[in-house]
């Protein structure tokens, strides 16, 4: 049903390009990848052309984005939809424009993957103990501490490489971080990393002291995608921006030098504060 809605909408749209706007049958083409193209991805979602949403739009561009499409690709297939938009619009199909105020893409920056929050839950229970034995014991609850470590304080692998015992003030939930440039900072770790790292300098730790197994990739399997130690630290990032922790505090956390590198985390906060407003401000909704 929502394929047969959207390829009406999208045949309508064409049969305007060509009749009433007299456009090149290359031009016709090149519009008719681009819609079908934001289509696919919508019917993914269990939605239609006539009813997507601002959000849509946005995360239909940030993903050309994360495959690694070019600005100018990405710039055409947001045009597309703009005149899309703009007809249905006209012809009073829709009753607002998903692409009105989509900064253009030069002005995007690429954000970094990270995954879900379900998905985060599923890694940092980490994959089954391959034996009851000890050292699979030990092994186990190593990478639940690395894994929570990395999630809490948004570290990079360099940094939980050199962290050294000292830093960790677990009484207090704090972590010094050597960052890049040799710059240190502290990183709050929360009560789940910290039961973590107490259990694991508790009974693993003399099992395990020198082993320098990754436990990212093996863990991250039962989320059903293949996590890096760097998708955990934009994981944090990305989780704590979608729950309203201002930039400047996200900055610090991650050892940014310069907040423009946070900033592209910017459109998270903004969708978030649209959907507060929406859902808070009693004039947010018109009136039927």
């Amino acid at each position: 049903m929502r394929s047969e809605t959207n390829a009406r909408v999208v045949s309508a749209f064409l049969d305007y390009l060509k009749v009433e706007k007299g456009l090149a049958p290359l031009t016709v083409s090149a519009y008719t990848t681009d819609i079908c193209q934001f289509t696919d991805f919508l019917e993914a979602r269990k939605r239609v052309l006539t009813n997507a949403q601002r959000k849509d739009v946005r995360d239909f561009l940030q993903q050309l984005f994360s495959n690694s499409v070019d600005g100018r690709s990405v710039g055409r297939k947001l045009s597309a939809l703009r005149h899309l938009y703009r007809h249905l619009l006209v012809d009073k199909k829709i009753d607002h424009d998903p692409t009105l105020n989509i900064d253009s893409p030069k002005q995007w920056k690429v954000l970094p993957k990270a995954l879900a929050r379900d998905e985060m839950e599923k890694t940092l229970a980490g994959p089954p103990r391959a034996s009851d034995s000890k050292l699979a014991l030990a092994i186990q609850m190593r990478d639940r501490a690395m894994l929570e470590v990395f999630y809490a304080g948004a570290l990079r692998v360099s940094e939980i490489v050199q962290a050294k015992l000292e830093d960790l003030k677990l009484e207090t939930g704090y972590m010094l971080v050597r960052g890049k440039g040799d710059k240190e900072r502290i990183v709050p770790l929360g009560k789940s990393a910290q039961a973590a790292l107490t259990e694991y300098l508790k009974s693993a730790r003399g099992t395990l002291a020198g082993g320098k197994n990754s436990p990212v990739k093996a863990a991250s399997a039962a989320s059903g995608r293949k996590a890096s130690p760097h998708m955990l630290r934009h994981s944090c990032a990305t989780h704590m921006v979608e729950n309203g922790a201002d930039l400047r505090t996200v900055q610090t956390i991650l050892g940014h030098a310069d907040i423009s590198t946070t900033q592209a985390y910017t459109h998270l906060a903004l969708d978030r504060l649209k959907t507060v407003y929406q859902k808070h401000h009693p004039r947010a909704k018109a009136k039927s």
